[in-house]
């Protein structure tokens, strides 16, 4: 329970499992029992959101604590709990979760035709297992909604995908296991020589700097290969081509974002010698990441593989950020993975306009779209812009923090995330020319409608977020600003220690 007793969190975790479970009770027709799915689906995200709403207005943004905490004993034999909480670090990807949820299912509204209950309902409970894994402060809790939010993003990708939505499903499914079964190897080391799995008592554990070299690779699995980090990143390009749009939006806008929280929740607090020693390790393959895939961009015909390899680049950003172990960098990869999780996601919807129309999404297909859909150009425009980091837009504060974090440490590694902000330009600013400027290609071009309403009511929230985090950044900045600081001081702090335990 929370301070006023009322279990905010339980609730809006497992409310979408609610509305899954109506969908699954409704029977009728297939046109009734599709058309019901999509108003349940809808309404339930929306309720889950507007309950997330409290999270946001209720959270104290003065404390590194964790707020809304719900326990209960669980298998307390074995120092296993239900334990929930969010601090200034998972609170907003809770909300940045159920913002992008209901846009995910007004988008897949009239694309979606077959098995719509079943669309639905995997959406629902991804959802759900989304919101839990940020809420998790529980290992085990923690690893189980980890996990589970492979098996929804499976289906999605393997039943409503691409031509080759087999073999990007279980290349994705696979990728992402493996690493994860080492993570289950350092949780059950942990508890072996703590006694328990409870996140806020382990942060108060010292493990020898020996264990936290050997758990740092069992993490590093795992959540490198969920950022992804290069060279395991290959299972993404596949997994965004091959997924339908929403798959795609919540791959970009959260999914990538779970290797990122993984590194900011347990490898930092937990492992600060052993986070210290691989920092160069973590410099090297981000801005190879940063440079490599930024240049793999810039020669892609197929625009959703140009964005996925761009999200890789972003997060190469990120994860140099969180290396610097700065105030700056930390705060700047925060909100790079919040602006990331807004513009990359508005970017695949804005692809998915278009698919929905001509089916197609080769560069060369397109042209002259500005000249048919001005409304539509405008909006790609803005999303476009924000990507490039341009300044007054969402991708520019959290690029600068990291830049100026990372130069505190070392000036060529700071060097390496301006490189991506240069080739991020490069690639971002080709994809638009080719497709919305030039001559029209093709002579279905000309009949192409511009934005429903249904497509205005997805985008005006993704805009507005864009504007707004652009020019008031510090009304995110401020909500992990003393998080931020808890874990710099505590990183300093057991750095310090082993330095005197080394003398």
């Amino acid at each position: 329970m929370n301070a006023a007793g009322f279990p905010i969190l339980s609730l809006v975790t497992f409310l979408p499992l609610a509305g899954a479970l109506v969908i699954m009770l409704v029977r009728g027709e297939e046109a009734v029992v599709a058309r019901n799915a999509r108003w349940t689906a809808l309404w339930a995200s929306l309720i889950t959101l507007a309950l997330s709403l409290l999270l946001w207005t209720g959270f104290d943004q003065t404390t590194a604590d964790f707020q809304f905490v719900e326990r209960a004993a669980w298998l307390p034999e074995f120092g296993v709990g239900y334990h929930m909480g969010v601090d200034g670090i998972s609170v907003l990807f809770i909300l940045l979760s159920t913002i992008l949820t209901p846009l995910c299912i007004l988008a897949s509204w009239e694309s979606i035709t077959t098995r719509v209950r079943e669309y639905m309902v995997a959406f629902l409970v991804l959802e759900a297992m989304m919101i839990g894994m940020f809420a998790a402060l529980d290992f085990v809790l923690f690893y189980i909604f980890f996990e589970a939010v492979l098996i929804p993003m499976f289906l999605i990708i393997g039943i409503w995908g691409g031509g080759r939505r087999v073999y990007a499903a279980l290349k994705f499914f696979l990728y992402t296991l493996a690493g994860s079964l080492l993570m289950l190897l350092a949780i059950l080391a942990i508890w072996y020589q703590a006694g328990t799995t409870d996140i806020p008592t382990l942060m108060q554990e010292s493990f020898t700097p020996r264990m936290q070299f050997w758990l740092f690779l069992a993490f590093f699995a795992s959540f490198a290969v969920k950022v992804p980090m290069w060279p395991v990143h290959t299972w993404l390009p596949d997994a965004h081509v091959e997924a339908p749009t929403a798959g795609s939006v919540i791959l970009a806008g959260v999914l990538l974002k779970m290797g990122a929280y993984g590194f900011l929740r347990f490898s930092l607090p937990l492992l600060p010698q052993a986070s210290a020693d691989f920092a160069p390790l973590i410099f090297a393959l981000s801005i190879i990441a940063v440079i490599y895939t930024s240049l793999v961009a810039l020669a892609q015909e197929d625009m959703k593989k140009l964005i996925a390899y761009s999200s890789i680049a972003h997060m190469g950003i990120v994860t140099l950020g969180i290396f610097t172990f700065t105030a700056q960098g930390l705060s700047g990869a925060l909100f790079t993975m919040l602006s990331h999780g807004i513009i990359a996601s508005a970017l695949f919807l804005c692809v998915g306009v278009l698919y929905d129309r001509v089916h197609s999404r080769e560069i060369a297909r397109y042209g002259g779209v500005a000249k048919v859909m001005p409304a539509y150009a405008l909006v790609f425009m803005v999303f476009t812009m924000g990507s490039v980091a341009l300044p007054g837009l969402a991708g520019f504060p959290g690029e600068l923090l990291v830049i100026v974090g990372a130069f505190k440490v070392n000036p060529w590694v700071a060097l390496g995330a301006c490189m991506g902000m240069i080739l991020g330009a490069a690639y971002a600013l080709y994809l638009y020319r080719r497709v919305i400027f030039g001559k029209i290609v093709r002579e279905d071009l000309k009949a192409l409608l511009d934005l429903s309403p249904r497509e205005y009511a997805t985008f005006a929230p993704l805009i507005l977020l864009t504007i707004w985090m652009g020019i008031y950044p510090s009304s995110f900045l401020n909500f992990f600003e003393a998080t931020v600081a808890a874990l710099v001081a505590r990183h300093e702090a057991a750095l310090g220690a082993a330095r005197l335990a080394g003398m």
